[in-house]
């Protein structure tokens, strides 16, 4: 397009060729006539990403745009009139102006009840409270490992982030404020977060409801086609801006007086009137556009799709600017995002609901009723009537004051019948009553009921306490974490402002240590201070108290150092790190000052790095001197030294485990935190149990092979090795003369029992033959009785045959 306009200033008949796909370009074209001919100067040069394309695009087309831009803000406009008319009608309920009223008399009551600007006011203290301490309202979270950088890192980028937030943007806490109180009322409220060339360094502007126009049906900010902001600027301003080259030069005509029933009202409110508002009306309109000359090209061909554009432009139609809305090197060009909402309620369309929408009618209400009791006073009080003509007092027109009488003239009747009150009642009780319980509602609905402390016994426990909050701060939670989340997002853009324009390298030392520097916002992320989980203070008082009550029932199970630091820093105690110090704050110290320390019941910290033997044997030289030993012992505190002490060595021993456990696989060991998967630590184990055996086996040839030094070396040790030498050389003098005494005795024992077995023997042979003659003759005795049995049976068996015959004989 820029070449386009270039050839155009031509002389006729002098034609360039031009390349249509070249990348825009700015020309610059000097012509020179002479008699020689026409010489032409062209100068080009691309026109980068982030510059303003006002100039790159034809009148007419700049036109169309500027033609399309409002004819799509006034359909927004048009859209939300209804939301814009209820805004504008609650805004009275907040009572900010006393009316003066004539109806029903000149000088009625005109005050309004408080509730909604109390729900107002409490709400943005107490969240100004939890959202921007004194040390500033940003904290970080290490992204992924926790390693010693990142931890250093998270604390620079803490650090240089509260320092932006507080000193160098002086304007962002009462911008946070503003917003803190139109977000109750309205229920939406926005943050407009981006870098001002003016300023030179990032804002976070407060931009109030009514000045972020959205089309009809937009859910979010992220998925709304078209977020316009409406801006008012002096003259000045612009000019300021078009001298830096952020707005295009162009001619400003007279500024439009633009003014909403919403601005009308608050300016009524707070009586605040211009006479004359000569001020610009600008709209910042973040869109879709398909812009003429910019079309989105894929492989060489048009796309026809409409890419994020930032549209700067007068309500009177000029354009100001137009910058591309999205990162040159993303391949989706996605808008960027500049604004954050903060929602009170979510409702059913874009916009939240707010106290106006919750309790503007227990507001209104209590207002009516709130008015009638003070007339009924102010009636029952000053009473009116009516009198009789024929009756004259003098100076009848001004109130009779308390203890006054006055002269009278009376015709014909008495005083009392020439005057009839009306019959004016006294405030209703009834009346006071609802009133009460109108205003008893909507405090409880709007979570600005106070607790009933009273009605509590002192023993009640914590736990009670705890959900009588919750359930009394259950609103008022919600929107603390609705407030939390955004500011999240808020501070996410505000990070990546400061990260893109901090130095790759730390520009200065600080007293602490240096300042962050780009790579460090790499690392962590930057989240609010604020807790999403407790809306106030006293809530977050009391589950700590919770927490503590439970850690006195299992004090060895909590980080009690932990648990009464964060305690102190919910009271807003300050440099809680010298009162309660944790393990993360300590820093090396050398031996001596560790052992001063523990005498001094500080604590004490080893770490891996350093050089364990050396730190234990100072330690170990102090347990034994006994100086310190007698000292310590008188002290009521030598118990806990001693631990202490005794726990301090046993640390650096661990250290020092590990170290000689990491020279036996030749290998270090992963961190103590860092978790495992389940088979590298299979394995890991198995490699320890190896290494440890190889250990173990180290130390104890080291441990006798130490003792045997030590015994060569001590001379008590060397008397008493001789005293023992000589006394085993008696033993075994003794011995072996014991020895040969048990020799002559043994042989005599001997020779005694070699007799004894002959004497024996000879008895035994005596005996056997003694034996063998008894046992000859009887074996004769036995043959001779055999031989007289053999006769006798010879005798009879003759007997017997002879007397056979004689019987057959006798027969015959």
């Amino acid at each position: 397009m820029a070449i386009e306009k270039a050839l155009n200033q031509l002389p006729e008949g002098l034609q360039i060729e031009a390349d249509p796909n070249a990348p825009i370009m700015e020309v610059e074209i000097e012509i020179e006539e002479d008699d020689d001919g026409v010489e032409v100067e062209i100068e080009a040069k691309e026109v980068t990403f982030e510059e303003n394309l006002v100039s790159e695009i034809d009148q007419d087309e700049l036109q169309k745009v500027a033609d399309d831009v409002l004819d799509a803000i006034k359909t927004d406009l048009d859209s939300r009139k209804e939301w814009e008319k209820s805004y504008a009608e609650g805004i009275r309920l907040l009572g900010l102006k006393m009316e003066e009223r004539t109806e029903p008399w000149d000088g009625a009551c005109g005050v309004f009840h408080p509730i909604l600007s109390e729900a107002v006011v409490r709400f943005q203290s107490e969240t100004i409270i939890s959202t921007f301490p004194a040390s500033g309202p940003v904290k970080t979270q290490i992204i992924g490992k926790v390693t010693p950088d990142k931890t250093q890192a998270a604390t620079r980028v803490q650090e240089d982030m509260n320092y932006q937030l507080t000193e160098k943007m002086p304007e962002y806490r009462s911008e946070h404020e503003k917003l803190l109180w139109s977000l109750p009322i309205t229920g939406s409220a926005f943050k407009k977060v981006y870098f001002d060339p003016s300023l030179n360094r990032q804002v976070a502007m407060f931009v109030p409801a009514e000045d972020i126009i959205v089309p009809y049906g937009a859910s979010d900010l992220q998925s709304s086609p078209r977020i316009t902001h409406r801006m008012r600027k002096t003259e000045n301003e612009i000019r300021k801006l078009m001298a830096q080259g952020f707005y295009a030069d162009v001619d400003l005509p007279e500024p439009e007086e633009i003014r909403t029933e919403i601005e009308k009202r608050q300016n009524e409110e707070t009586g605040v009137s211009a006479i004359k508002d000569e001020r610009f009306t600008i709209y910042e309109v973040h869109c879709d556009y398909d812009m003429p000359g910019f079309e989105d090209t894929k492989d060489g061909h048009t796309t026809q799709i409409a890419l994020p554009y930032v549209i700067t432009m007068l309500s009177s139609g000029e354009i100001l600017a137009i910058r591309r809305n999205y990162i040159e090197d993303d391949p989706f060009k996605q808008k960027r995002m500049h604004f954050v909402h903060y929602i009170y309620i979510p409702g059913y369309g874009f916009y939240g609901f707010g106290l106006i929408h919750l309790v503007g009618g227990f507001a209104e209400s209590a207002t009516s009723i709130l008015r009638q009791l003070v007339d009924a006073g102010t009636l029952s009080n000053l009473p009116g009537g009516f009198k009789s003509k024929d009756l004259r007092v003098k100076g009848d027109d001004t109130p009779i004051a308390p203890g006054e009488w006055r002269d009278v003239d009376v015709t014909g009747m008495t005083i009392k019948d020439s005057i009839i009150p009306l019959p004016y009642k006294e405030p209703s009780a009834t009346l006071f009553n609802l009133l009460n319980n109108i205003v008893e509602e909507g405090r409880r609905f709007a979570s600005v009921a106070d607790l009933k402390i009273a009605d509590m016994s002192g023993q009640t426990p914590v736990g009670t306490t705890l959900a009588i909050l919750e359930r009394t701060l259950k609103v008022q939670s919600a929107v603390q974490a609705r407030v939390h989340v955004a500011m999240r997002h808020e501070f996410k853009l505000l990070a990546g402002i400061v990260r893109d324009y901090t130095p790759p390298v730390y520009n200065y030392e600080t007293e602490g240590g240096p300042l962050a520097k780009m790579s460090d916002y790499d690392m962590v992320e930057v989240i609010p201070v604020s807790d999403p989980n407790a809306s106030t203070m006293a809530q977050r008082v009391v589950q700590y108290q919770a927490a503590l009550q439970l850690a006195q029932g299992a004090p060895d199970i909590y980080d009690l150092p932990l648990l009464h630091r964060q305690m102190l820093e919910v009271l807003g105690i300050k440099d809680v790190q010298k009162i309660v110090p944790l393990e993360d704050d300590f820093k090396p110290q050398d031996p001596v000052s560790e052992n001063m320390d523990i005498l001094k019941s500080k604590p004490v910290k080893a770490f891996l790095y350093q050089d364990h033997e050396a730190h234990m044997t100072v330690h170990m030289n102090a347990v034994q001197d006994p100086k310190i030993m007698q000292l310590v012992g008188q002290s009521p505190n030598a118990q806990a030294i001693q631990a202490a002490m005794q726990n301090h060595i046993a640390e650096h021993l661990a250290f020092q485990y590990r170290i000689e456990i990491e020279k036996m696989l030749g290998v270090p060991l992963p961190p103590e935190d860092e978790p495992l998967p389940e088979d590298i630590e299979v394995e890991l184990s198995r490699a320890v149990a190896l290494a440890s055996d190889k250990l173990l086996q180290k130390d104890q040839a080291e441990s006798q092979q130490q003792q045997a030094q030590q015994q060569a070396q001590d001379p008590i040790l060397q008397l008493q090795q001789a005293e023992f030498q000589l006394k085993q050389a008696e033993f075994e003098h003794k011995k072996a003369m014991d020895q040969a005494e048990l020799a002559l005795k043994a042989q005599a024992e001997q020779a005694k029992n070699e007799r004894e077995t002959k004497r024996i023997d000879t008895q035994a042979e005596i005996a056997g033959a003694q034996l063998a003659v008894k046992a000859a003759d009887k074996q004769k005795d036995l043959a001779l009785r055999a031989q007289e049995f053999e006769g006798k049976q010879l005798t009879e068996g003759v007997r017997l045959g002879l007397q056979g015959v004689a019987n057959s004989r006798n027969k015959r």
